[in-house]
């Protein structure tokens, strides 16, 4: 008997205003969290910024994250740690408690692709001190040359990509 070939398990599909059931949600968080992962991101805070997404009103408390996720306070701590410091998502006080929410806003990528003056500064102040160190002439420093020129375009292109973002969403 011939084998079928494996096909990708499909997320389940949820109507427009219909809250997902768990497993429906669950489903969804396990595999934008794999795919996050795969692009890069490390696979706790891929998974618990999945599950922020997810979450209909895009606020959990650690408890929740943990109860969600099924691992440690300790490993939703570190995720969310991460997740703050690159932009996506924030913490806030939860309305009349102690505890904190973590918040993932609508537009959560936009913020953390965008900020690319804080993100690269660093990178490109590093870059230009090593051609100044290793000299424009050296191989090396051609190359830390070109890396920061990149990453300089980069930083004034991204102007013009979240103009062009801004007017599609308004068409939308």
């Amino acid at each position: 008997m011939p084998s079928r070939p494996a096909t990708a398990a499909r997320a389940p599909q949820v109507t427009e205003g219909t809250p997902a059931s768990h497993r429906e949600s669950h489903a969804v968080v396990e595999r934008l969290g794999a795919a996050l992962s795969t692009a890069g991101f490390p696979p706790m805070p891929s998974r618990v910024f999945a599950a922020l997404l997810v979450d209909d009103d895009g606020r959990m408390t650690s408890a929740e994250l943990t109860d969600e996720l099924s691992v440690s306070p300790a490993a939703v701590s570190g995720a969310v740690r991460y997740l703050t410091h690159v932009g996506l998502l924030r913490r806030e006080r939860e309305r009349g408690g102690r505890r904190d929410v973590f918040v993932v806003l609508d537009d959560a990528f936009h913020g953390a692709l965008t900020n690319t003056d804080q993100v690269y500064a660093g990178m490109i102040q590093a870059l230009a001190d090593g051609v100044d160190h290793l000299g424009a002439g050296s191989t090396a420093g051609q190359r830390l040359q070109l890396s920061r020129e990149f990453l300089e375009f980069v930083t004034e292109e991204m102007s013009g990509i979240i103009d062009r973002w801004e007017a599609y969403k308004a068409t939308r």
